[in-house]
């Protein structure tokens, strides 16, 4: 009982608030890019394990995009 009430006290907080809010709002958008701009509309594979190595893989493809992305933009912003 004792750590539910810490965490409650924590959560409200302000900090404790602001960081909920925001961890509820983030997945959001990486599934709905996942989604829409990447066509992701279904797992191909059955099966836990498949389908965590195909959730693994999507993740990975998305977060490498991201990255390059970014490179990208640093490396236009380093040109001008």
């Amino acid at each position: 009982m004792r750590y539910k009430q810490q965490v409650r006290e924590k959560l409200r907080s302000e900090e404790g608030y602001a960081l909920s809010v925001r961890r509820m709002i983030e997945p959001e958008s990486v599934f709905g890019q996942m989604k829409n701009n990447r066509g992701f509309r279904r797992f191909l594979l059955r099966g836990l394990p498949k389908v965590s190595l195909e959730v693994g893989r999507l993740s990975l493809a998305h977060n490498l995009l991201k990255q390059a992305a970014i490179d990208q933009n640093r490396k236009i912003a380093v040109q001008e």
